[in-house]
């Protein structure tokens, strides 16, 4: 049997380019955080933080309407969590269950939906909201981030649940279960891995986006996290204290949230890859 075992220079190699991406990968959010606790003359100054302060946080609290736009974005990820969740998690039970006409163009038409930029998007969708009466209202954006987060949910969920016996929906009919009772009390406690991988992807879509949130919502009073950061840096100001301050608290949800999701992850990612 040949050796497989690494000579010491593969191993040097190997662990330098480790080292060199994770440090690649690192510095950015490092740097972030580390500008967050600078006082604002010394924003662009290449040293480490000589006099941290607080203040950049208290200004961004204190000052702007940065908890009006967490609210706002709160309320919008909690629907759009809630709703793709559940529509991702039916339609790919349905597909990957049930037999019914139209069903091949409608997964094809998932597939097709991820295909197009969000430059492309923007326009036709705000005439939509515009002829609806949605802008500046959270609808425009719960219904646009449904839209993005939703086909490639499905996809997922459908290839999650191929992997679920069908022995476990036949003994739900046995039982005397409706589909909809076989799916929520029987198929839907087997699928955590993938309804966490889902949910994680449909808050990161509707958290961190800025395209839509930018075009279809105006005044401060109505803008979402991602949004609101652009009032620090613009043509006119250049806040970048209070910016990078704003960026971190705005980090802070989400890391909780891959934490709480990142067990799930590998497996929800994986589920359908392979054939048992």
């Amino acid at each position: 049997m040949r050796d497989q075992r690494r000579g010491p220079l593969a191993s040097v190699g190997l662990h330098t380019t480790l080292v060199i991406a994770s440090a690649v990968a690192v510095f950015p959010p490092l740097w972030l955080v580390v500008t967050s606790f600078k006082p604002k003359s010394e924003a662009f100054s290449t040293d480490v933080v000589k006099d941290p302060t607080l203040g950049n946080y208290r200004h961004v609290l204190g000052d702007t309407e940065f908890l009006t736009w967490f609210g706002n974005s709160l309320f919008i990820v909690v629907i759009t969590t809630i709703l793709g969740v559940f529509i991702a998690a039916t339609t790919g039970y349905a597909v990957s269950r049930f037999r019914f006409p139209g069903m091949r163009p409608l997964m094809w038409l998932l597939l097709i939906t991820q295909m197009f930029p969000v430059a492309i998007l923007i326009v036709p969708l705000y005439n939509i909201m515009s002829t609806l009466g949605w802008l500046n209202q959270p609808i425009s954006l719960i219904v646009t981030y449904l839209t993005v987060a939703v086909p490639f949910c499905a996809w997922m969920m459908k290839g999650f649940f191929d992997t679920i016996p069908v022995e476990i929906d036949e003994s739900g009919r046995v039982d005397g279960l409706n589909p909809f009772g076989t799916f929520w009390r029987l198929v839907v406690p087997l699928a955590k891995p993938g309804l966490a991988v889902t949910a994680f992807y449909t808050f990161i879509t509707a958290w961190a986006e800025v395209a839509y949130a930018s075009a279809f919502m105006t005044g401060e009073d109505n803008l979402t996290l991602a949004a609101g950061l652009q009032t620090f840096v613009n043509q006119y100001t250049s806040d970048w204290g209070s910016m990078t301050a704003a960026a971190v608290m705005i980090a802070i949800p989400a890391a909780l949230v891959f934490s709480w999701a990142q067990r799930h992850l590998v497996a929800g990612l994986t589920a359908g890859a392979t054939k048992s």
